[in-house]
């Protein structure tokens, strides 16, 4: 079982100092794939003249805007980061460096591909977003006693972009993990594969503390990752399974493997779904007909031919 976190002090548009170099203000946006909101981060020192940097600015929202400008207040941003590209993250970046004298925005390029496979939906991509200076990963951005690492984690979106924190052995992890959930993974744009991959990358660094954009942070990190990781085999196992028992649609599925969760999210579990399902096809465990699309029939490859 993942041991979810989804208890935390906070206050829509307060800035709250929740590490030495860490600032958090959460814009006023919950949602179902946003919890209570996006937690935008204000890295660097809390005193007049400070040079800090922001990551995930957030939606397009006035009333967030302001609020970050109060919490800068004093300040010089020097970077403005971006994990990704989906609309409650990125809107915000333009305005709000626009607002503090023209700082950098800084991200992995914006994908090709902006739809998911059952149109809408929350997770949906900012298509006006475009950076000033385009990551690949491994990048240092430095500032006033901080230092900033790239580290790309494509999978949730092809361009997600997390950022370490070195000072604090701290990782940034936009929507690649949350305390509260499990991550979605919606094709076209986003990959299982790719997405297990980058989980495996994470774990490997042995970070103390994982400060995701939506909800609170993890402090008991590698325990936290396993069950993340382990929840995903389990889900895979699982889909196989529904296949040997005759199932042959995304849509056959997801009313047993969710039957406890909320209707309102079983678009996204289908697309999570259809992830798994095309990630087992490159290992060449499934195969789908026509495409690898919802409305697909799969089955199961005999491993003997």
């Amino acid at each position: 079982m993942i041991p979810y976190l989804r208890q935390f002090d906070f206050a829509y548009g307060r800035r709250d100092q929740v590490s030495p170099l860490i600032q958090r203000v959460i814009a006023d946006n919950p949602g179902p794939f946003t919890f209570t909101g996006t937690g935008v981060y204000i890295i660097g020192r809390d005193r007049p003249g400070a040079e800090v940097a922001v990551i995930d600015p957030g939606p397009m929202d006035e009333a967030h805007l302001s609020a970050l400008i109060r919490a800068i207040e004093g300040r010089t941003v020097s970077h403005i980061l971006v994990t990704h590209t989906h609309r409650d993250h990125a809107p915000l970046a333009r305005p709000l460096a626009e607002a503090v004298g023209g700082a950098p925005i800084l991200a992995a390029r914006p994908p090709d591909r902006t739809v998911h496979a059952s149109g809408a939906l929350d997770e949906d991509d900012d298509a006006d977003f475009q950076p000033d200076v385009i990551l690949v990963g491994s990048e240092r951005i430095e500032g006033d006693g901080w230092t900033l690492e790239a580290l790309a984690t494509p999978g949730h979106a092809s361009n997600h972009m997390a950022f370490v924190l070195r000072e604090e052995n701290a990782l940034f992890s936009g929507d690649h993990i949350m305390g509260w959930s499990t991550t979605v993974v919606a094709p076209p744009d986003g990959d299982m594969a790719d997405y297990m991959k980058s989980l495996d990358a994470v774990l490997a660094r042995g970070f103390s503390t994982i400060w995701p954009t939506h909800g609170p942070a993890i402090t008991q990190v590698a325990p936290f990752l396993k069950a993340y990781r382990a929840h995903r085999l389990e889900r895979e196992a699982q889909i196989m399974a529904r296949l040997a028992s005759g199932d042959q649609r995304v849509a056959d599925m997801v009313p047993t493997l969710y039957a406890g969760v909320d209707q309102r999210l079983w678009p996204a579990a289908s697309l999570s779904v259809l992830a798994h399902l095309i990630k087992l096809e490159k290992e060449g465990r499934v195969r789908a007909s026509p495409g690898a699309e919802l409305a697909a029939t799969w089955r199961l490859v005999d491993p003997a031919l």
